[in-house]
């Protein structure tokens, strides 16, 4: 069976928990992942995970923020004007939004805190700051 390396097109079932047992997700109810190894389209710590396993070989990994999404950023955690959030609906505290950048670039925040003034906006992943823990399962190397 061929080692699974950069470049190789994989298909893996995974749960993902946070350091507390929380499960964030899990694929096993559902088809497997399947990504490009080196492509970037998973994280770092996940890619590096599945270098080396064979199929049907499995792994559990820690991996930590720096390999995943990263640090929290203070720097993306704003507090605007009430005023200033659109869309026809009353701002209200784990409501996703759309943060339209300077340039056009849009990137997904979730508000954390509305008072009568302001609305503070947190657009850090929600998984930013965490250790995550991965079971993965390779299930088909390409």
């Amino acid at each position: 069976m061929a080692q699974v390396k950069q470049g190789d097109r994989v298909s893996v079932h995974y749960t993902g928990r946070l350091e507390d047992g929380t499960v964030f997700d899990s694929s096993r109810d559902r088809e497997p992942l399947t990504f490009e190894v080196g492509a970037g389209q998973v994280i770092p710590g996940f890619e590096e995970a599945v270098v080396g396993l064979d199929v049907g070989g499995s792994t559990t990994q820690s991996i930590e923020p720096e390999q995943a999404y990263g640090e929290r950023n203070p720097n993306m955690v704003v507090e605007v004007p009430r005023h200033q959030i659109s869309g026809g609906t009353e701002p209200a505290v784990g409501q996703q939004l759309q943060v339209h950048l300077q340039g056009g670039q849009t990137i997904p925040a979730i508000i954390t805190e509305v008072t009568d003034e302001t609305v503070t906006i947190d657009a850090n992943h929600p998984l930013a700051g965490q250790t995550l823990i991965f079971d993965i399962e390779v299930v088909s190397v390409d």
